[in-house]
């Protein structure tokens, strides 16, 4: 069994290379393979420079697809047994959280793992799921057969899409609270206004990627399969 660690960025290359010092040393992650979805701030110099020394492999879009797309690349050429998917924002990120993630999945404890950030917001800790989050592991055996589906979705529908295919599949989901683990906030990187407008384009691009009940019944759903592992 192997892990591949999949990380779509765009426009992260003042936040990436922390991430990366923790996912490309990990003893559990056999591959990483960085996604970089057109950026136009340096990103990919700032992946290829680590990937020149730590055996990180980068995939240089030039435009930008969305998120949904951006994974589909990277899960298309991954090797591993499993998938480690992973933001490329993360403040904070520690080995020892990245192995608390992996570890229910690879021991057969849980058939899928879900992050529960820090700044999650208040209502997802309060219930304890994120269910949007964008930390997961999963078998790769989960979503490859799904590849071409990821083409019609919106650019951020994938956590959504991907939230189906677990719930179809009543598989175990452990959540795993990261505390010391921030994302940063859309308007702090890029400003109130812009921030706004990302927030309102992700939430629409759910909502057409799932209906707003069905989002719902996604929640309900995913915490009677929560398991403890």
């Amino acid at each position: 069994m192997s892990v591949s660690c999949i990380i779509p960025a765009y426009n992260e290359a003042a936040r990436i290379a922390a991430v990366l010092d923790q996912v490309r040393a990990h003893p559990l992650i056999d591959e990483v393979i960085v996604v970089d979805d057109g950026s136009s701030d340096g990103t990919s110099a700032v992946v290829a420079r680590v990937a020149g020394v730590a055996g990180v492999r980068l995939i240089s879009l030039s435009q930008n697809v969305g998120k949904t797309a951006a994974l589909a690349q990277g899960i298309a050429q991954a090797m591993g047994s499993f998938l480690l998917l992973v933001d490329a924002d993360l403040i904070g990120l520690s080995a020892a959280d990245l192995t608390a993630l992996i570890t229910p999945v690879v021991q057969g404890k849980a058939d899928l793992s879900i992050s529960l950030r820090r700044n999650a917001p208040l209502l997802w800790r309060l219930i304890g799921l994120d269910y949007i989050s964008g930390e997961r592991v999963m078998a790769k055996t989960l979503i490859t057969p799904q590849l071409a589906a990821l083409t019609s979705l919106p650019k951020f529908g994938f956590e959504v899409f991907l939230n189906h295919l677990s719930i179809a599949a009543a598989q175990r989901i452990a959540v795993v609270a990261w505390p010391k683990v921030i994302s940063p906030m859309k308007s702090a990187k890029y400003g109130a206004w812009a921030g706004l407008r990302g927030d309102i384009g992700m939430i629409r691009d759910m909502m057409r990627a799932v209906p707003p009940l069905a989002l719902l019944a996604q929640i309900l759903a995913m915490r009677r399969l929560r398991v403890v592992a």
